[in-house]
């Protein structure tokens, strides 16, 4: 194990008292996702918040050194003077080589996030073919969860289909809503594909959702990642009930912007998604 994972650290700052800090309010934060500056880096994630004026960066684990180290993070937060607020576990597929085995994965998440003093680990269902940490999935995330003080949220993904049929390719689903995870996070855009309603399953997510993905999507079987308002997926109502619930997380950016035509269409999507939760998330 790596020597800065902190056993027996403190529990992170409540993202809540972060927000309060920041504006004077009680106010749900808006992250910007570093998955949303993608070809770039996580450098410039935190300076295209800095400049927009998100409340915070959640931090997505690939195969960037700057990704991977809870030093480099923890200079660029205090640079920019905006928290970490998430750290999204290298459990992608096109993540799998980072940090190794399924569960060290998992470990060293929830152990940067500590250390960086984020709340929550974003994750993704198991994989059907990693056997052991599949079946042992459940019980393991809540062991890890307990262990470092942080949320592991699972994220709801989506059917796989290959010539129209459905691939089974997560275990025992890529819907967590009905298995037993303490956490989940919501992302919109899988919404869209899987054919589910973001703003009901929200609504019956209730205490359970721990996380939002902000974007949007079509059910024509893309992970596209829109920006809300640009798909199918009741984006602002769910935001108003989020607000209206006194729901205590993290809204997280998380739109394509890669056939953007430089940095100035960059900007002007990641400035009208975080005016679009802002505007929605108001009560």
């Amino acid at each position: 194990m790596p020597s800065w994972i902190p056993y027996g650290a403190s529990r992170p700052t409540r993202v809540s008292e972060v927000a309060d800090r920041q504006d004077g309010t009680a106010r749900i934060p808006v992250a910007l996702s570093s998955a949303s500056v993608y070809p770039l880096s996580v450098h410039d994630a935190f300076a295209l918040a800095h400049d927009l004026g998100y409340d915070g960066v959640e931090v997505m684990v690939t195969n960037n050194s700057v990704s991977q180290d809870p030093d480099q993070l923890t200079v660029l937060s205090e640079r920019y003077e905006l928290p970490i607020l998430a750290i999204h576990a290298p459990t992608l597929l096109l993540t799998q080589q980072v940090w190794g085995k399924a569960w060290t994965k998992i470990e060293l998440s929830a152990a940067m996030a500590v250390e960086v003093g984020a709340k929550t680990v974003v994750t993704h269902p198991p994989f059907r073919w990693q056997t052991g940490y599949a079946e042992e999935f459940g019980e393991g995330i809540t062991r890890v969860a307990a262990e470092y003080g942080v949320d592991i949220a699972v994220e709801n993904m989506y059917p796989w289909k290959v010539r129209g049929r459905e691939a089974k390719a997560y275990l025992p689903h890529w819907n967590p809503v009905p298995e037993p995870y303490e956490r989940i996070t919501w992302d919109f855009s899988h919404a869209a594909i899987a054919g589910m309603d973001s703003y009901e399953e929200i609504r019956g997510l209730g205490s359970r959702l721990a996380h939002v993905h902000l974007t949007d999507g079509t059910p024509n079987g893309k992970d596209e990642h829109l920006l809300p308002g640009q798909g199918q997926q009741r984006c602002a109502e769910a935001l108003n009930h989020l607000a209206e619930s006194g729901w205590d997380g993290v809204v997280a950016v998380e739109v394509s912007t890669r056939r953007a035509r430089g940095a100035g269409e960059r900007e002007d999507w990641l400035a009208q998604t975080l005016r679009f939760a802002r505007e929605h998330l108001q009560h």
